[in-house]
């Protein structure tokens, strides 16, 4: 499956009737699988989910946990990044080089890594 279509798929149905910011995400494990997650928002805002988020979660829930590359979408006038805490997330299941690329609604706009994203992320291997 393409993540493009993946996440953009899910960004349509994102629940953002506060922000109306959508925003889709879709990731490939080692194995191909692909899981997409959106945009959750809650009136209690800090109780809202990010795609990434939700992508990461639908993978664990399936039994997956290592990813090879990701793609976030969202319709905007630059390609936004996943917010820190989604870093962090991708972090724990994706090494630095994992790719990341960043799209708009007509497709990529920019390529990254998880390790560009979030260098000196705090790693299973800081509790050793």
């Amino acid at each position: 499956m393409d993540l493009f279509e993946a996440a953009r798929a899910a960004r349509d149905n994102a629940h953002a009737p506060y922000s109306k910011f959508r925003v889709g995400a879709a990731l490939r494990t080692e194995d191909g699988a692909v899981f997409a997650g959106c945009n959750v928002e809650n009136v209690a805002y800090p109780e809202g989910t990010c795609a990434e988020a939700g992508a990461i979660a639908a993978m664990v829930a399936a039994g997956h946990l290592r990813i090879a590359e990701v793609l976030v979408i969202a319709d905007s006038g630059e390609p936004i990044q996943p917010c820190g805490g989604c870093r962090q997330k991708l972090a724990e299941f994706a090494g630095p080089q994992v790719p990341v690329t960043l799209a708009g609604l007509d497709g990529p706009r920019a390529r990254t890594t998880v390790g560009e994203l979030l260098p000196g992320a705090f790693r299973p291997t800081h509790l050793d």
